[in-house]
């Protein structure tokens, strides 16, 4: 078996495509599972998300919500519970800072406004595109091009 080592992690990695891929295999088994519950949730709902924006149903909140709530569930017990990764290494959370506040009504204004121009925020968009909505394509990519604009423009912004 060929083996080369991995310049960042420093550790020797098998050549073979094969391993690679049934390593990422759980993570595209559960991604197909969320597209189908984001389908049968109507997540992925143009209707579903304007009834939201314009405070019409309830439906898209208590989406949200338990999804909060799961989360909070989530974290406590890797925080109590001092779980760690597949590889063994602790999970760590460093501790939220919170700043001056401009990055959250900011960021949560822009990406409020990209959700409701597209009717999709980035989980639903892939789950559109498995839905054969192609254009959305186009949403995906706007959306990369904006993380990578946000990485270089990030020291010079208000944080």
């Amino acid at each position: 078996m060929n083996t080369r080592t991995t310049s960042s992690l420093g550790k020797a990695a098998s050549a073979s495509p094969s391993l690679h891929i049934g390593k990422l295999l759980p993570y595209l088994l559960i991604g197909i599972y969320f597209g189908i519950v984001f389908t049968k949730s109507e997540v992925i709902s143009w209707f579903r998300i304007q009834e939201m924006f314009r405070f019409q149903a309830f439906h898209m909140y208590g989406i949200i919500g338990s999804a909060v709530v799961v989360a909070m569930i989530s974290v406590q017990i890797i925080k109590r519970n001092k779980l760690r990764d597949r590889d063994g290494n602790p999970i760590v959370i460093p501790p939220k800072e919170m700043g001056k506040g401009t990055r959250y009504w900011l960021g949560g204004t822009l990406f409020g406004l990209g959700w409701a121009i597209t009717g999709a925020c980035p989980g639903p968009m892939f789950a559109l595109v498995g839905n054969g909505v192609s254009v959305m394509l186009v949403t995906i990519l706007a959306a990369v091009a904006g993380t990578f604009a946000y990485g270089v423009l990030r020291p010079k912004l208000p944080h």
